[in-house]
């Protein structure tokens, strides 16, 4: 045990009879919040105690204090060390009444201790992210798991305590356990000519945030093949596949793709969260009046809804937001995808596999002999996807499907692009949205603006809407960013009788946006602009999201 640095007089000394238990110890938890808000339960526990509450998102962990204590020792008695105050070793913890947890951190650690408190939540989240940083985890420990296709793949498991593993296969685990910590969607892996940028895309930004010395290029490239069952010695070609990552009780399902560069192999991580999904339209940004009348188009019995945006704007979500809506145990919901991106019980999901000849189209035909009352294509890429989809949404079926277009209106010039006939498009198509992804102001740090009212669009809202612009500034809780979430922005275009005559015209697209429009549809700009003004997220923010 450590000596140096020690001022005596801590809060308890080290080797104390294990059986001793005050009030709210470990025999009487009833101090410790539980069944309400953590973090307000935490800081009414913290005011009882007259000890300090702190918000791990905005405090600065030190590693050198977090390595003091196994970080097992740590999970157990929810508490992590964050730094040094007059001698003493400061620990965030759970409970600090628990008198047993307080004597191992006094003996493990060499120093006594200042507890402070902080939510379980935010130990755990803040545990992760320092041990991730400091490279103090363990690497991989892999175990063979049936995947949801029937093959056997490899899941990962990360933040174990396996001794004695090689630097690249930590610096994999350190990668994707941050990854996971702070919300990525996608990892970046690029090399260049005298090292590796290794770059994470959160909220839909990418962010720099390590830089891998070039000679563990290839090792870190190679052990990633080797999670992915990919060829390690094939560089000259892309190559993809998949694995499984585990932190906790998080899970997610990690595809890999891999590109050859001048300076060597760049790869592309996507994190994929395989837990139930729990999105809810209410909480997704939908206007209350628009929300309104896109629930009196999901609850028809039949017809087809498409939800139109590039990749990463949240269409997904809004499909599984819909069906959970629609979702009452009486119908049969099935999804056919690519890849399955959320789990959700009671409807059954289709996983697309082209190596066997399962594809979004033959897998519809298949669907379609199975009873289905409500069905959810993930993507219609092909001519014959998009009339399978409409015939069936003209045979009685619910249908809904993501397209890649600009906005609404060009939806249904993009189904004709495809083969589908106008007269079929306009009886089938109820209604089309288009949705982009706006981060949110981080509501900690942001503060008042005043807008440039030249922005197009800006001087159309009402007037009462103007006072609650806000611009990001930048905190310890939003990592410096200013910006906290998303939230989606949306267009609304439900095909009314004279938009159907239009259709069958083969009118132009911009003939369509002009009725639409004059019909009340509510532009993506617009929707934008509108919750800027609320100050939801900021005017620079919409004008980066939406062209």
């Amino acid at each position: 045990m450590r000596s140096d640095d020690r001022t005596g007089g801590g809060v308890h000394s080290g080797g104390g009879a294990r059986s001793r238990r005050g009030p709210g110890g470990e025999g009487d938890r009833s101090f410790v919040p539980r069944g309400r808000n953590e973090v307000e339960g935490a800081r009414d526990l913290a005011a009882r105690l007259g000890l300090e509450f702190v918000e791990l998102a905005e405090v600065e962990v030190d590693p050198r204090a977090a390595a003091l204590v196994d970080r097992q020792v740590l999970r157990r008695h929810a508490a992590l060390p964050v730094g040094f105050s007059d001698g003493k070793l400061v620990v965030a913890m759970r409970d600090p009444t628990d008198l047993h947890a307080r004597e191992d951190l006094v003996m493990l650690s060499g120093y006594d201790i200042t507890p402070v408190v902080a939510g379980a939540e935010d130990i755990g989240l803040a545990a992760n992210r320092v041990f991730a940083a400091a490279e103090e985890l363990s690497g991989l420990v892999l175990a063979p798991e049936a995947d949801d296709d029937g093959a056997r793949g490899r899941v990962v498991e990360l933040g174990g305590g396996t001794v004695g593993e090689g630097p690249v296969v930590r610096l994999v685990g350190s990668i994707l356990q941050r990854a996971i910590v702070d919300g990525a969607s996608d990892v970046h892996v690029e090399p260049g000519a005298g090292e590796t940028g290794v770059r994470y895309r959160v909220d839909g930004v990418l962010r720099r945030m390590m830089a891998v010395p070039g000679g563990l290029q290839e090792g870190l490239v190679a052990r990633i093949k080797v999670l992915a069952d990919l060829d390690i010695a094939e560089r000259r070609v892309p190559q993809d596949g998949r694995f499984s990552a585990k932190l906790g009780s998080q899970r997610a399902d990690v595809r890999v793709a891999t590109l050859p560069t001048v300076f060597g192999e760049k790869v592309v991580l996507r994190l994929l969260d395989t837990s139930s999904v729990e999105a809810d339209l209410r909480r997704l940004g939908f206007e209350a009046a628009m929300l309104r009348e896109y629930e009196k188009v999901f609850r028809r019995p039949y017809g087809t809804i498409l939800v139109t945006g590039p990749t990463g704007s949240g269409k997904s979500t809004t499909l599984y937001a819909t069906l959970g809506e629609i979702d009452s145990g009486e119908k049969n919901i099935v999804t056919v995808e690519d890849p399955v991106e959320y789990r959700m019980p009671g409807v059954c999901q289709i996983q697309v596999n082209p190596k066997v000849g399962l594809g979004f189209a033959s897998g519809l035909r298949s669907v379609l002999r199975a009873d289905p009352d409500v069905v959810m294509i993930g993507e219609i890429r092909d001519r014959e996807t998009a009339r399978t989809s409409i015939e069936a949404a003209l045979t009685g079926h619910l249908v809904l499907a993501t397209l890649h277009t600009n906005n609404a209106p060009a939806a249904v010039t993009r189904l004709t692009d495809m083969g589908v006939e106008p007269f079929l498009t306009a009886s089938a198509v109820d209604c089309v949205i288009a949705q982009r992804l706006a981060r949110r102001l981080c509501e900690r740090c942001k503060r008042p603006a005043r807008p440039d009212r030249r922005v197009p669009g800006l001087a159309n809202l009402a007037t009462g809407d103007g006072g609650a612009f806000c611009e990001a500034v930048g905190c310890g809780r939003c990592g410096g960013t200013g910006y906290r979430g998303r939230v989606g922005i949306y267009e609304l275009m439900v095909v009314d009788a004279d938009l159907r005559e239009l259709i069958v015209d083969r009118v132009p697209t911009r003939d369509l946006e002009r009725t639409a429009e004059a019909a009340g549809m509510t532009r993506l700009r617009e929707d934008g602009l509108a919750k800027a003004a609320r100050g939801i997220t900021s005017v620079e923010e919409v004008l980066r999201t939406v062209v």
